[in-house]
């Protein structure tokens, strides 16, 4: 039996929004269980430890299930496979990092500052930052002027614990300790999270296939074919 796939999306989005029209192709033949982050219900700052545990309480009496993880999710992804390693069966993450560095980490801090502003303000950046350069390109001024009317009109509550902890992402330790099959999709023209930093997330996994996307930080609205054909191309071989 096709074990679960258990969706984990980016920090400041949600199921819907990070994997889009993935969802119904990825649901074709196993089920697909989306986990969004905690919301403003959460009071404090949140903690990779307590979201990889619910993600793995999301799978319910499914012994056994595979994990796509996006961006933040990534982390909560490869936390959940260290921590409950009879559960996790495969990873596949996409636009990750293993540690934020200093180019990184200051785009994440201006999020931070225009979360708590002028809602266009945000949009316009979260635009520049997570579209790559050359779709945005191809993309008309109507086109990008709705995108970014969308974005302003639906940022999630509870986005700022969420971009603080990606600020705080280090898996030096824990990457090591993956003992389940993982793919590592990078996205070549990321404008959020520094590429490289993607890269020796999957250096650091013992074991783990590369694959790349010609994409921006928004695989979903850039090339969703391409991304579920990698996806399913490899839980396909497990």
């Amino acid at each position: 039996m096709t074990p679960p796939l258990l969706l984990v999306p980016g920090a400041g989005g949600t199921v819907r929004a990070n994997f889009g029209s993935t969802v119904p192709a990825l649901s074709r033949g196993r089920q697909v269980i989306g986990v969004d982050h905690p919301g403003p219900e959460v009071a404090g700052r949140l903690e990779l430890d307590d979201l990889a545990d619910r993600l793995v309480a999301a799978a319910g009496p499914a012994e056994e299930f595979a994990v796509l993880g996006f961006s933040l999710g990534c982390a909560v992804a490869v936390r959940a496979a260290v921590r409950h390693p009879d559960r996790v069966r495969a990873l596949v993450l996409t636009a990750g990092l293993d540690k934020v560095d200093a180019e990184t980490d200051a785009r994440l801090a201006r999020w931070q500052r225009l979360l708590r502003g002028d809602r266009a303000e945000l949009a316009r950046f979260l635009v520049s930052t997570a579209l790559g350069e050359p779709f945005q390109r191809g993309m008309d001024p109507v086109q990008l002027a709705g995108l970014e009317e969308l974005i302003a009109a639906t940022v999630p509550e509870g986005s700022e614990p969420q971009v603080d902890l990606v600020r705080r992402v280090d898996l030096t330790d824990d990457a090591p300790r993956v003992a389940v099959p993982t793919l590592v999709i990078g996205t070549k023209h990321d404008r959020l999270i520094t590429p490289a930093r993607t890269r020796a997330l999957a250096d650091a996994i013992p074991g783990a296939r590369w694959a790349e996307l010609a994409t921006g930080h928004a695989p979903a609205l850039e090339a969703p074919r391409e991304w579920v054909a990698l996806v399913e191309g490899f839980l396909a071989e497990i």
